[in-house]
Order: C-alpha cells, then structure tokens, then sequence
C-alpha cells in the first residue's frame, strides 16, 4: 500500500518547526484554483452548513464512482493553499471531492445561530455526508481528515454503524486523538508547543470577534444562556485555545466543564468502532502532537487490523514537503499517500469477492 518513502528537503526538511511554520505561513507553493460549487445546508438549530464540491476532472483507476468527504484542520475552508492543493491531486485522479468549510470560519459567510465549529461536533460534516449520499446515490466514500477534521470524521464513523455504509476507508493525517490528554502538552514550553498554543488561541478569537453580535448579542435569543458579556469581556485576554474553549467553545453545547467536553468530543473512546480500513498519520516531529499522543494510534493499530499508522520521522504538522535541496515542490508526501492509499483500497474492495445477500444471511444467524 506504501511504495514510498518520505524524503524531505535536504537543507530544511529534517525541522519540525520549520515544516509546521512553512504550511501555516504559505499552505503550498504554486497552489492551483480547483473550480468547485458552494452548497448550503440549513441545520435544525438554524445554522447554515456551508461545503464546496468539486467533480473529478479524470476517470477512476477503478472505473468507478468514489467521493473523497473533507474535513479541513482548525477554523479550515476550501479556500486554504492546502486543501486546493490536495483536491486538485484527488480531482486528477478520478474523485469527486466535498469539502466541509468549519462554521464561522469562512470570512464571507455570516452566522446564522449562535453557534460554531467546536472541537469534536459531527453535525456538519454529516449534514455534507448525507447529501453525497442522497444525490450521487452510486458513490462510494473515502473519508479523510486533516488535524481537528481527522478527530471530526473519526468520530463521526464511531458515532453510529450506519455512518460507516458506503465508506471504503479513512484517513486522518497529524490528529492529536485525545483533547483531554494534549491539553496539558499544549500548555508545555518545550518544542514551543505554548507558542503554537499562543498563535493558534489569537487566531481563534479574531474568528469568533467577527461573529461577536451573532454570538454574543443582547438580542439573539437563541444565545446559550451560559454564554454572557463576562465571557466576552475573558475572550480578550486568552492566551490559549484552553481558555478559549472553557469560556466559550463548551457553551454552544451545554457542557459544564472543560474536561466534560474534551472528554465528549474527542474521537478516543469512538476509534474502535470504526471497521472500514483506517489510515493515522503523524509525524514524529510535529510540535504540535505530544509523542505520549502517538501511543494512542499505535497500540490501535496493534490491536485492530483494519488500522494502519504511518509515523515518519519529519513531517511537520501538515507539512511533509517535498524537494531536492532548498525548494519544495507544489505537491507533498502527504497528499499523494493519502490519494495512492484511497487508490488501493479502491482497487482492493472491488476485485475480493463478496458475499451473497444468502450467505450474508446465513453468516449473521450463526
């Protein structure tokens, strides 16, 4: 399944930091413009789910019809350098791509409830499943997540067995599995994981700023009640995505303390209900995932053979650039792993046999 071996840039690419701070700074060099429609979905609590589908530009290897469902990283859209990249590879070879654009974090769309992205809800993305699903009836699924979406769409699999029909496999690329068990590393000082924590926490309050009237507004009575003008006055001076997330992310779904929540929406406790084919990937070297983090995919993938964890030593976080000295090409490790992984299991599942309706019977009464 893993012809390759990941090889970074010669003089930079061995730098966790400097991986991680290319992506976040650039995204990808030379990314395309991939042509995509902006779809909207009206959620029951009013909210407006927004996700852009983009149609392959090529055959499937298979023949057949498959839909890569995105799920961006962190307050992530279909606009960033990263995600066209990736879907213009996926497009090239053969798949139809929905990506999920994160409540709130798109600057042109406005808020429709008193509510955003959080760390682990599902509803959005299911919404996005569901109508793939209804209107290319044939489509099979591959599921892929990166970072935050990687805990999102594992989850969401996890949630129910019948999130997992249609789906031929997942791929979750630099997720840190546990928002319980990170937060406390996120917190550390060394491989400046505090200063990540820092930049990641003042990102995360200018989106939620823009929404402030939605959100916090006297006259929206839709507005969580835990939600007040004190926890305004604490978004301000945050420093850090904990802060951010006990004052205010928690409230949109009732949550009564930081750790209920991040032991709720973390994917851990859902992972082993997910039995389709399952690609973890991180990277040694990215600062932003404790190695404690990484025994979690580890011992899964020692215990269920439906997982597989893919750990390079260099990486980054959404990194894994590619080159031969000083200049990385457009394209990374990372996206052609996870379209060559989706290509094999594509081409697996439709040359084993399978069962007939009869012997399926048959096998689930004995």
């Amino acid at each position: 399944l893993l012809p390759f071996r990941y090889i970074p840039p010669l003089i930079w690419g061995k730098s966790g930091h400097i991986q991680t701070a290319l992506y976040g700074k650039m995204g990808r060099v030379r990314s395309p413009h991939p042509y995509g429609l902006r779809k909207y979905l009206t959620m029951p609590d009013g909210a407006t789910a927004t996700f852009d589908l983009f149609e392959p530009r090529s055959e499937h290897c298979t023949g057949e019809d498959v839909t890569m469902v995105i799920c961006p990283g962190i307050a992530n859209h279909s606009e960033k350098q990263y995600i066209r990249t990736f879907v213009d590879y996926a497009q090239k070879n053969g798949y139809r791509c929905a990506v999920l654009n994160h409540l709130g974090a798109l600057p042109n769309i406005e808020l429709t409830s008193p509510r955003m992205f959080t760390y682990g809800c599902t509803w959005e993305f299911g919404a996005m499943v569901n109508y793939i699903k209804k209107t290319y009836p044939q489509t099979q699924l591959v599921v892929v997540g990166f970072s935050l979406g990687g805990n999102i769409v594992c989850k969401y699999l996890g949630e129910s067995q019948a999130n997992q029909e249609r789906v031929l496999c997942c791929v979750s690329v630099c997720q840190g599995y546990s928002a319980l068990r990170a937060q406390e590393t996120f917190m550390q000082w060394d491989h400046c994981r505090r200063f990540y924590n820092f930049l990641m926490a003042d990102n995360m309050k200018k989106i939620i700023l823009s929404h402030r009237q939605v959100l916090f507004g006297d006259n929206n009575l839709k507005k969580p009640q835990s939600l007040s003008d004190a926890d305004l006055g604490k978004l301000y001076t945050a420093t850090s995505l904990m802060q951010i997330d006990d004052n205010v992310m928690r409230k949109f779904h009732g949550y009564s303390s930081l750790k209920e929540y991040y032991e709720e929406e973390s994917c851990l406790q859902y992972l082993h209900r997910i039995y389709v084919p399952l690609l973890l990937v991180n990277a040694a070297d990215d600062p932003l995932v404790h190695e404690s983090l990484l025994s979690i995919p580890r011992a899964l993938s020692e215990k269920r053979e439906n997982v597989m964890h893919v750990l390079p030593l260099h990486g980054g976080h959404l990194g894994f650039f590619e080159g031969s000295v000083l200049f990385p090409e457009p394209l990374t490790w990372m996206d052609k792993l996870v379209v060559q992984y989706a290509n094999a299991i594509c081409q697996w599942e439709k040359t084993k046999p399978h069962c007939s309706d009869a012997e399926q019977a048959v096998s689930g009464q004995e």
